[in-house]
């Protein structure tokens, strides 16, 4: 394979005539640039220049080499170019996936503001279930991920750097005529009676609701269940049963139900951003993260209706 450096002394060496001329735009020796002429000419088994009175020319293999050089060059450098547009956020494809509560509120504000900053970084966003998320993110399918997780299945993230953005608390969702929806603040005791409305069984949040109602004391009665937390809200305003929300799916309330926190301390989910291990991690995907954080806060600082 030919040297690409030894080309472009050949390159320098015929286009400014002389070993010397070449050796002072390269920064090199004149022997150096000798040495290097010589062993790209062994390399190809070829005389590449020759020498007369005024200055030094190509041969005609040396001629076929370097009308193929301007092209070497070129792509190279296109090669260079692309590589530092992806290191320096300036070009590239940065793929994205959240959980769908995230992607409704979180993501679209994240994701002006990425574009405002990096218009030339191609986004791409997926949806999905932590469970589904975190093993294609560990495949390389992603470059960086917005899930969430509960105290205690923290080793579902083995492997990857995540970062905290920020507690997101769930709520009972009672209908506006409940009996219970008066009281300003509930146990879980309270609601031991109650049809439940929750996610699907095998879903992070059902998991969770239910084990929190059994260190309460009481298996829940789950009567219907849905992924779709809208879904969720007409089913309470329905009257079939009560809900805890979190308050990422809070940003809009029906107006036929009721929200109310938990005493003495409300059930939380924690919302994380994860990537691959630095260094392994992008600069366009530490972007996001920057901007990520700066979102969460004005999540976390929201409040819920009614």
């Amino acid at each position: 394979m030919l040297s690409l450096a030894r080309l472009r002394v050949l390159f320098e060496v015929v286009n400014r005539g002389s070993f010397s001329a070449a050796a002072d735009a390269l920064d090199y020796t004149q022997s150096a640039v000798s040495q290097a002429i010589a062993r790209l000419e062994a390399e190809t088994g070829a005389s590449l220049v020759v020498r007369d009175r005024r200055r030094i020319r190509p041969t005609a293999a040396g001629a076929t080499l370097l009308g193929h050089a301007d092209a070497i060059f070129a792509q190279v450098q296109a090669a260079e170019d692309d590589l530092a547009a992806v290191l320096g956020v300036r070009g590239g494809h940065l793929r994205v996936a959240s959980f769908p509560s995230a992607g409704a509120t979180l993501m679209p504000q994240a994701i002006a503001g990425f574009r405002a900053l990096h218009p030339n970084v191609r986004l791409s966003l997926s949806e999905g279930e932590p469970e589904e998320i975190t093993p294609r993110l560990r495949a390389g399918e992603f470059d960086l991920a917005v899930m969430f997780g509960f105290i205690g299945d923290e080793s579902r993230f083995a492997g990857l750097s995540v970062t905290l953005l920020f507690n997101d608390p769930l709520y009972v969702a009672l209908p506006v005529d409940h009996v219970m929806a008066r009281k300003h603040a509930l146990t879980l005791t309270d609601l031991r009676g109650e049809d439940w409305v929750q996610t699907s069984a095998a879903s992070p949040c059902a998991r969770h609701v239910v084990e929190q109602c059994r260190a309460a004391g009481f298996q829940p009665r789950v009567s219907f269940e849905s992924d779709d937390y809208q879904t969720v809200q007409g089913l309470v305003v329905a009257g079939v049963g009560v809900a805890l929300i979190p308050r990422l799916a809070l940003t809009r309330v029906h107006p036929g139900i009721v929200v109310r926190s938990l005493e003495p301390v409300s059930p939380v989910r924690n919302v994380v951003v994860a990537t691959s291990p630095a260094p392994a991690v992008a600069p366009a995907a530490q972007a996001m993260l920057e901007i990520l954080r700066s979102r969460a806060r004005e999540h976390a600082e929201g409040r819920v209706g009614r």
